[in-house]
């Protein structure tokens, strides 16, 4: 929430129009990363959560929410995505924690990449970095090909207009058989509307070129989450990096699936929360520090 005190003003980064403010601040600010589909009002109750700790910047991702669709003047990378981030993160006085669900966390991995010093700490749900799978074995090599038969799947209805059947077929995916069924009108119009841009980024995640030993160089303390009742190529995908990356901790959310963050929120957010405190608490505290932040305008409710 944007209080009296905080001094607001406005202000563009690439695609992402956010209301620029500066507050005191006790701790490094979060910048929070969405789910495909979803958008900023995804992270609502964390923000609720973090509420008096952090200051939660949670921008809608290309195509989703507010923001504008891909430009289309060259080939769409996670690089693409994660360049006005990097813009926040630039703009920010002090390092910053990262909180990402499934696409989400895997622009939040090439975001670390890419500003490794300027990055405090990793909080990830089922990180959708589908090319980790190239190097978890023959399990991991199955569940590419099954995410490459769903990503084929979706791009060929996107191709011939068949929006609606594709933006059923990836939620009915992630959420099991009937969850399309189950979303409220405006939910499911917002998604056909969105569905064109989820070929964009199953190719971006499927085609990262990061090799696994670069996340690891870059020694940025990590939460790694899943659930037990998810996809098995996200799982496995959770799998590959808890055993490359060496996260501080590795959650299991029993009863979880894909969708975690919305369906476990409070497990999903306490853990987050206890992560964020215990890399602040090994961090030289900044004594009456404020930051310039970003923060998304609208932080209602959940798509």
């Amino acid at each position: 929430m944007i209080t009296p005190q905080q001094q607001i003003r406005r202000r563009t980064y690439g695609t992402i129009d956010t209301t620029f403010l500066r507050a005191p601040a006790l701790a490094g600010p979060v910048i929070a990363l969405h789910c495909s589909g979803a958008s900023g009002k995804q992270w609502r109750d964390l923000s609720q959560a973090l509420a008096g700790r952090f200051n939660v910047i949670a921008p809608d991702l290309i195509g989703c929410g507010e923001n504008s669709r891909w430009h289309g003047e060259g080939p769409f990378q996670l690089t693409s995505e994660a360049a006005a981030v990097i813009d926040i993160i630039d703009a920010c006085d002090v390092p910053v924690h990262l909180v990402g669900h499934s696409y989400g966390g895997g622009v939040a991995l090439r975001v670390a990449i890419e500003r490794p010093n300027r990055v405090a700490s990793l909080s990830l749900y089922e990180p959708t970095s589908f090319h980790a799978l190239k190097a978890a074995g023959p399990d991991g090599w199955d569940a590419l090909t099954e995410i490459r038969a769903v990503a084929r799947e979706i791009s060929q209805g996107i191709a011939n207009g068949a929006y609606r059947a594709a933006a059923r077929r990836f939620v009915d995916y992630w959420n099991g058989s009937g969850a399309w069924n189950r979303l409220r009108p405006e939910v499911q119009a917002d998604l056909v509307r969105w569905v064109p841009k989820a070929a964009l980024d199953f190719r971006a995640l499927i085609e990262e070129r990061i090799p696994l030993e670069a996340y690891r160089r870059a020694r940025i303390p990590m939460l790694l989450m899943h659930g037990d009742d998810s996809p098995m190529p996200a799982q496995l995908v959770a799998h590959k990096l808890a055993r490359s990356l060496n996260p501080r901790v590795v959650q299991i959310i029993a009863g979880a699936g894909h969708m975690g963050p919305l369906t476990h929120a409070e497990i999903v957010n306490r853990a987050i929360l206890d992560h964020l405190r215990a890399v602040e608490a090994q961090r030289v505290p900044l004594a009456q520090a404020t930051c310039q932040a970003t923060c998304h305008v609208a932080l209602g409710g959940a798509a």
